[in-house]
Parts: structure tokens; sequence; C-alpha cells
């Protein structure tokens, strides 16, 4: 076993979770990141004192983290520690309306109680459905590689897919149980960023409310880098070999197998390759036509999930009223959610987010000063230019400072921006997505592009353009599934 070579291309939270368990097998393992840090989207950035997420600032799924480290015998307080969030986030309404969202769950009855009478009864109901979505999903689903349609039909599994409602829409399932407006918008935001409105996302996906609601929202101290930090040291730990500023630029196939990774460092020879960067990119860009599993025309007519234009921003000042996780709905999110997947445009009136970690670690910025993160989503692929970054800056600012009461122009110490072209750029990310693809009914399990190489014997795919989906908990899966399939092809050898 020891002679096998595996090479992983990129170190994101799906490559580094394939890596350190198919060293813990025995093999040996490099990653070949082109970057300059690991982490892929969930790198980090460091200017004047200040330490700003460049990507993931939601840690939702503790239970997905705490099942990973206890594959090597770990927990994540060996590493960082987690801070449950209370209120885990503020949403802000037009009419400078605030609602607080606290961790506990008497207290949440209580809020939906004062926003719709009678409604404890249903939000229990609904809660107790979205909790059997979520451990049938994290059991009987996400864990399948979805090579074909034959692993799910099974009578089990088909009355499982019916009871989590996969072919009912979400946006109808939220409002057979609510009438409220507000209620309804705190219940569809969890989808927003899955590639669809909550019109055409499956109402299994539901189970992201509880995830959000009953599991919490947690922060890891340090910042959500520290979640990379952590994984690098098990793989470190288990034996994995990291090369930075490592693109691949071809991977050379003979008799249907990888044999070479050409990158701008030299050649690599490889048993086994586990494609973890963006899969359209290595798909069109680092294997010839007769090896690529797709088209041009398949990746073309895909759905991505969004992007988004971001905003690092350092304040010589602290802030107030505002909360770790702030989500501005003072305008219409319908019309948002139509500019970003029926009528791809830059946004009208778009709704946006802040994160303010600062609020709560002391670690992520000096004294007397604020962390401030903006993101603002958008449709993939639009034109990205430095005067429509400005124009949303201050389009957001506007509101931001108005509604809060809090000066942010004028007081930045460091600003930085980052959109579509930086995402192409620095993740070589298709069409500028921040999301990967979006969850829709048609580009879901077996229907997404496929983990495995149907032309390359031993190359997989695994991150969030493949099962089972966006989103770091679904990444680290992914890496978990991807490892277990190589295990068995190189078991063969």
């Amino acid at each position: 076993m020891e002679h096998k070579n595996i090479h992983i291309i990129g170190s994101g939270f799906a490559g580094l979770t394939a890596a350190a368990l198919l060293a813990k097998k025995g093999y040996n393992v490099t990653i070949l990141e082109k970057n300059k840090q690991p982490g892929g989207r969930a790198g980090v950035w460091q200017s004047n004192g200040f330490t700003f997420d460049m990507g993931p600032s939601w840690y939702w799924m503790p239970d997905v983290f705490e099942n990973y480290f206890a594959l090597f015998g770990k927990k994540p307080s060996d590493y960082y520690q987690l801070k449950r969030l209370d209120p885990a986030y503020r949403l802000y309404f037009d009419g400078n309306e605030i609602m607080d969202i606290p961790a506990n769950m008497q207290q949440l009855e209580a809020l939906f109680e004062s926003y719709e009478a009678g409604s404890t009864a249903a939000l229990r109901k609904f809660m107790a459905q979205a909790a059997y979505k979520y451990k049938t999903a994290m059991s009987d689903y996400v864990f399948r590689p979805s090579h074909s349609i034959t692993e799910f039909l099974d009578v089990k599994l088909i009355l499982q897919s019916l009871r989590i409602h996969m072919l009912k829409p979400m946006s109808k399932h939220v409002k057979s149980y609510f009438k409220n407006p507000k209620l309804i918008k705190l219940l569809e935001f969890p989808v927003l960023f899955l590639g669809a409105t909550a019109q055409k996302i499956p109402a299994m996906y539901s189970l992201m409310n509880y995830a959000d609601l009953a599991l919490g929202t947690w922060y890891p101290m340090g910042g959500m880098n520290k979640i990379v930090q952590a994984m690098v040291k098990v793989a470190e730990e288990n034996g994995v070999k990291t090369l930075l500023n490592t693109e691949v630029l071809n991977i050379k196939i003979e008799n249907g197998k990888a044999v070479e990774l050409i990158t701008n460092k030299g050649n690599y020879t490889t048993d086994f390759v586990v494609a973890a960067a963006d899969y359209q990119h290595i798909d069109q860009k680092l294997l010839t036509k007769p090896y690529q599993n797709y088209s041009p025309h398949y990746w073309q007519s895909r759905t991505m999930s969004p992007s988004s234009l971001l905003f690092y921003v350092g304040l010589n000042q602290k802030v107030n009223h505002i909360k770790h996780h702030n989500l501005f709905f003072d305008e219409d999110l319908d019309q948002h959610a139509k500019e970003i997947y029926d009528n791809p445009q830059w946004p009208s009136k778009p709704l946006f987010y802040v994160c303010a970690s600062s609020l709560s670690d002391t670690t992520v910025a000096p004294p007397n000063t604020e962390n401030l993160f903006f993101l603002i989503p958008l449709a993939p692929g639009l034109s990205d230019t430095p005067e429509l970054r400005e124009k949303y800056y201050h389009l957001i600012m506007d509101r931001f400072e108005r509604i809060t009461g809090n000066i942010i122009r004028g007081n930045e110490i460091v600003k930085r921006s980052f959109a579509m072209n930086d995402f192409e750029t620095e993740y070589h990310s298709y069409k500028g997505n921040a999301y990967g693809l979006a969850n829709t009914l048609t580009q879901t399990a077996f229907l997404k592009p496929s983990m495995r190489n149907k032309k390359v014997a031993n190359l997989l795919y695994s991150g969030q353009l493949t099962v089972p989906g966006p989103g770091v908990p679904p990444a680290i899966i992914s890496g978990q599934v991807v490892a277990t399939e190589a295990s068995k092809y190189l078991q063969k050898m």
C-alpha cells in the first residue's frame, strides 16, 4: 500500500478531508494547492491588525464537524473553541423592524407567537418534520456516492423520499404552516444560497431550518479559518504533504488512467487523483476532450448557485445596534431572488448580509476597532467592474448607516472588495460562482455531475459541484465519500 501515490487537487474542505482519510489508511498522499494558503474559499486575509475570513462565516451542523474529527479520535475542542451565538442572528425588515433569533427554543416559540398567534403548535410540527428530514438525509442520502439511480431504487428510500418532500416546493411547504410574511422570510432565507427561489427548491431542504434553529449557530474563536488550520493539522498528523503555490496545469492520461500531473512546479507521477478543485475547470481545462466527463453545453446549461460581492472593512471605531450575524431584509426578497435566478442582473434593491465577528472575538481586530464583512448575493456570470463594486458599496452603505446609525464611510482603515472576477482568478470558479451548483430537484443526488470520471478509472471528483452539494458540512461529507470510493478502487490494484 505504501508505494501508492495519491494526489489531491485543491485544499478546500473536501480536499483536506479526503487527504487525511486516505493517508490514515496508509497511502502516500500529496495535496497540490494553487494558492499560497490552504483552505480554498475558506482562506484568511490579514491587514493592519485585522483578520478576515474570506469566505464561509456561518458554522452550522456542528455534528458533521464532530463526526469528522471523531474519525481520528479527536474533537473540535482539541483544535478550536466554539461559542454558540445567542441571538443566532438578527433580521432587519422595512420600517426599522428588528427580529433577533434566540438560541432557546421556548424563546423562539414566543417570538413566533408574537408575530402569529397560535403558531407554536405549527412551529413544533414544522420542526419535527425538519428534524426527521435532517436525520434521514444525514444518514441515508448524503453518504451515497450517487454513481447511478440504482443506489436509490429501494422501497425504504423511496418512501423516505416522499416523507421528506423531495417533490414539494419549499415555499409551498412553509406557507402551509405559517401566514406571517416575516416568519416566512425567516424560514425561507437558509435556501437563498442553494441556487433557486424557494418556489423551486425541494421542501426537503427545510432540514436547513432544523440545522439553523435547533442545532444552532456557532462561531469558532479566532475565525472560520481555525477549522482549516485544524484540518491541516489532522492531515499532517496522518502524513499528508501539502504543496502550496502549485497549480495543476494538465492531467496526463495513458490507457484510461491518470499517470502524471503536470504543474507549474514540475511533474508528479500518480496512482490515483482526487479532483477537489473546481469540477468544471478540471473537466474542461485539465483534461483533453476524450477524457472529459461533460461537454461545454452541459456546463453552460447547469443552474449555478449565486456569486457574491464581498467587502472586507476594518473600521476605526466600534459599532452599535448590530449582532455578529445580520441579514437585511428591508427590501423585497422575491425581487432580489428573481434578479439572481430568473432574470440575472445586478440587483436593483439588493438584500445583504453583514458579519461583525469582532463583537464575539477580540482577536480578529485591534482594540476599539471593528471587523466587518458585507455580502451581496449576485447572479453568477455577470459583468464585474470596479465601478459597479463601488456603486453597490455606497448603495448598501446608505441603508446600513441609516438603519443602524453607524457611520462607516470615512472611517475605514481597511477596505477590500471581492467578486466574480476574483472567484474566477483565485479558485477557477465556474462563472465566478461562490456556492457551487444549485440544489434544484433536477440537480440532486445522481443528477449532479458525477463523482466518478467515466473515462479515467483512477480519477474521482469531490467538492461543491458534485455530491452531496454546496456548503462547508456537505464539502466535508463529499471528502469522506470520495475517500471511501477511492479506497475501493485502490484495494483492487
